[in-house]
């Protein structure tokens, strides 16, 4: 029995390790192969300091997560529930899907789904005074943070999990070096681009940049053109199947 034709095309990952299989089950379905980078792990944190901070940050008016990752990391600490008058905010669809998931039936998720659409929502733009639960990882969504408190929010900052940064895997790195087939690089993080950057070989780096970009947000698709890529297209939303819509489309024309 022979062994498969390879893909005619392949996706890069830059998520944490272990988190592949949605944009892996996603590339399947567009017959494109997938090939992991991850240069952090997600660790969570259990601690007394952590749990008094997100039992602070679930007490406030408003509670605001930024990412599936503090969802899931925050209902293994406590059970999620909504106090009468609370309003619960998603930085996107994922995040606003797992906290359903976790019991909670009222979220607000901007339909642009990254900071900037986050800050734009009404339940956030005139918050003086207002206590607003942040969850979130250390650094996690830098924008928002400052934005709020120069709004005049008081701001309870529960740090639910961290990203620890990894060395990356040897053989993804010959794996890349030795890619022929046209691919894409899925980008939904800045923070995991220069990890990734900051370690690859020159010659390597610069297969990576030859690329075709797929940013989540307008954001990530500068900070792609600042790193030196030059074809450089923005999805429609960080979610597998926007990525990979985005990134067939690209695609269209430069696979044989």
């Amino acid at each position: 029995m022979g062994h498969p034709a390879p893909p005619a095309w392949y996706v890069i990952s830059l998520r944490p390790l272990g988190a592949h299989g949605a944009l892996r089950r996603a590339a399947q379905r567009h017959g494109a192969g997938l090939l992991a980078l991850s240069p952090w792990r997600v660790r969570e944190n259990d601690d007394a300091r952590t749990r008094a901070d997100l039992r602070a940050a679930l007490a406030a008016r408003k509670v605001l997560f930024t990412s599936p990752a503090a969802v899931a990391a925050a209902r293994r600490l406590q059970a999620l529930r909504a106090a009468p008058g609370q309003a619960w905010l998603a930085v996107g669809s994922g995040t606003a899907a797992a906290l359903r998931r976790a019991g909670i039936g009222d979220v607000v998720a901007p339909a642009r789904m990254d900071s900037e659409g986050l800050l734009a929502l009404p339940e956030l733009r005139h918050v003086e005074g207002e206590s607003i639960g942040f969850v979130t990882a250390p650094d996690g969504r830098n924008l928002l943070a400052p934005t709020l408190e120069a709004r005049g929010a008081d701001l309870r900052r529960a740090e639910v999990y961290r990203r620890e940064p990894l060395p990356l895997s040897p053989r993804s790195v010959r794996r890349l070096a030795a890619l022929e087939a046209p691919a894409c690089l899925l980008l939904s993080s800045g923070g995991a681009l220069e990890q990734v950057l900051a370690q690859l070989p020159a010659g390597v780096s610069g297969t990576l940049k030859r690329s075709t970009a797929v940013a989540a947000s307008a954001r990530l698709a500068d900070a792609a053109r600042n790193a030196g890529f030059q074809r450089v297209v923005q999805a429609e939303g960080p979610r597998p199947a926007q990525m990979m819509n985005a990134a067939a489309t690209a695609m269209a024309g430069r696979i044989r």
